[in-house]
């Protein structure tokens, strides 16, 4: 299977600004990469390296007016769906590796202290492992409805346990504070993730939030929102919650203009047209 990826965004910028930008494919998918149309901004020099994570990172100085950044690629996927290994077991937390233990702590957005005893409450009965991690994604699921227009930016975990409203940064959040005031490593992921063998979204593209949980000593995917196996994926980054992973920090005054994400499975005929486009 073959997938087209890619965006649009335009800032408007009353003066030169540093900006800090997480919106590359992470190395972990860089072999699959087909072709590329990397991001380039006339006249700008763009630095990349990595954070702590291990994302790509992109810094550049953005000059005052309108900026636009685009992205275009072709990313091969198996297009099978994501694994449910249900007997995966649950690691002590005495046998964790040590950079599984940095996902055990609360975070700006997973307020563990405020979740821990509602957490062990609500599965502390559910047998650990895979199926205690499912169980979280079924009650995020149930207990937090969709909705755009109540997206904020502000919102944490515990909040939105309160509010029951959101969008899938929220429900990533909830799930992730969960499964951490339980002892499972949890992190935060956004990407790609578009309606590929599931019915169209009337809502326009946008990125997507999940989370992996650290379980049978290996990072399993998981997703509250849709709480079905899905395919195609594609990682962006990765971090404790949506404050490491920022898609774009401007240090400066900024404003949204256009925003356009493109993730869409392509026949390999429109594909070699697109990589032709790029040559």
């Amino acid at each position: 299977m073959l997938i087209h990826i890619g965006y649009d965004i335009s800032l408007e910028l009353a003066a030169p600004t540093p900006l800090l930008l997480l919106l590359d494919v992470q190395a972990s998918r860089r072999r699959d990469m087909i072709y590329e149309d990397a991001l380039t901004v006339p006249d700008v020099a763009v630095s990349q390296g990595l954070d702590l994570y291990g994302n790509r990172t992109q810094r550049l100085v953005a000059p005052a007016g309108s900026l636009k950044l685009s992205y275009r690629a072709v990313v091969r996927d198996s297009g099978e769906l994501e694994e449910t290994p249900f007997n995966a077991r649950e690691i002590p937390v005495a046998d964790l590796p040590n950079y599984a233990m940095h996902f055990l702590s609360g975070s700006r957005y997973c307020e563990t202290d405020e979740l821990t005893a509602i957490a062990w409450q609500l599965f502390g009965h559910v047998p650990p492992g895979y199926q205690r991690v499912k169980a979280v994604c079924d009650f995020v699921h149930n207990r937090i409805k969709f909705n755009y227009q109540a997206a904020r930016s502000t919102r944490t975990a515990f909040e939105a346990y309160n509010e029951q409203t959101g969008v899938c940064r929220d429900y990533a959040h909830l799930a992730i504070a969960f499964c951490r005031c339980l002892n499972i490593p949890a992190a935060y992921i956004n990407g790609y993730l578009g309606d590929i063998g599931v019915p169209p979204d009337a809502a326009p593209m946008d990125f997507s939030a999940w989370f992996e949980a650290y379980v049978d000593h290996r990072w399993i995917t998981f997703d509250a929102r849709h709480n079905v196996p899905r395919t195609g994926r594609i990682v962006i980054a990765r971090g404790r919650d949506a404050a490491d992973v920022a898609m774009v920090t401007s240090f400066g005054q900024h404003t949204l203009g256009e925003f356009k994400v493109i993730c869409e499975e392509v026949a390999p005929q429109r594909a070699e047209q697109l990589t032709s486009r790029a040559a």
